[in-house]
């Protein structure tokens, strides 16, 4: 990998200023995006889960008609066999054959019985699944739809800013390679613990960009010589003179309309 060319301190400053003007400009848009993408991905896994279930629901109903099938045919084969015991009991010859085809028939009898009690059970569970089916599909509805707004809601913000994003992070990229690897490490370190991500921050009213902290006019002055990279001793920030930064946000501004 080749060397980073050396550069001057106001350089380095006037680079890292860029980086982070356009690591906040994909920051904003990251932003106005908020939450919309874990919301529909929360809808989505929802939504797919309710359907899950549908399936499953209409497989127990078919699994239940299937039993009531059963117990149907069971019912005509007790009839039957109710049938074929009964013309038996014309032909006996005597009273203990008698008794045992009538243990028979009655045992037949409470097969039937038990058969269509089950019967009974099974269609009162379609009727419970059926109706847990007709409030699932209501709410797989009402997710769709509520899925189908926010995907639109979020498909307009990434067609508005989904090329600009990626052009911004080819930029960062790009502006990253300019500056030596400790600085680098040293913006993203301050970055990820700052408020707002903003690691490189004008001098404000003598104080560090959003901080109430006073810097020194002696510090102020090395600031503006650009002799050397400044940190604020309160927040860690990298610190720039006013100019600077005004220099570089009229700069980045032209850059960022190009590349909407």
């Amino acid at each position: 990998m080749a060397a980073k060319t050396e550069i001057t301190v106001e350089e380095k400053l006037r680079a890292l200023y860029d980086l982070q003007l356009i690591d906040s400009r994909i920051d904003e848009i990251r932003n106005v995006r908020g939450e919309l993408p874990l919301e529909v991905e929360d809808l989505e896994d929802e939504v797919a889960g309710m359907n899950t279930r549908l399936t499953k629901l209409k497989n127990d109903l078919e699994l239940i008609e299937d039993d009531i099938k059963a117990k149907k045919n069971q019912i005509e084969e007790s009839k039957t066999l109710i049938k074929k015991y009964t013309t038996q009991q014309d032909n006996v010859r005597n009273n203990r054959e008698y008794n045992s085809l009538s243990k028979e028939v009655e045992f037949q009898e409470l097969e039937i019985q038990l058969a269509e009690k089950h019967i009974k059970e099974f269609k009162a569970q379609i009727e419970q699944k059926n109706q847990v089916i007709d409030e699932t599909k209501a709410r797989v509805k009402a997710r769709e739809e509520h899925l189908k707004h926010k995907q639109g809601e979020l498909d307009e913000i990434l067609s508005e800013t989904e090329k600009e994003e990626q052009s911004l992070i080819k930029e960062s990229q790009s502006f990253e390679k300019k500056i030596e690897d400790r600085l680098i490490n040293a913006y993203k370190r301050i970055r990820t613990n700052v408020k707002n991500g903003l690691a490189v921050v004008p001098v404000e009213r003598g104080a560090s960009g959003g901080s109430f902290f006073t810097i020194p006019p002696q510090v102020q002055m090395e600031i503006a010589s650009r002799k050397k990279i400044i940190t604020d001793e309160h927040s860690g920030r990298i610190l720039v003179d006013p100019e600077l930064a005004t220099e570089e946000r009229e700069k980045m501004e032209g850059i960022f309309a190009k590349l909407k």
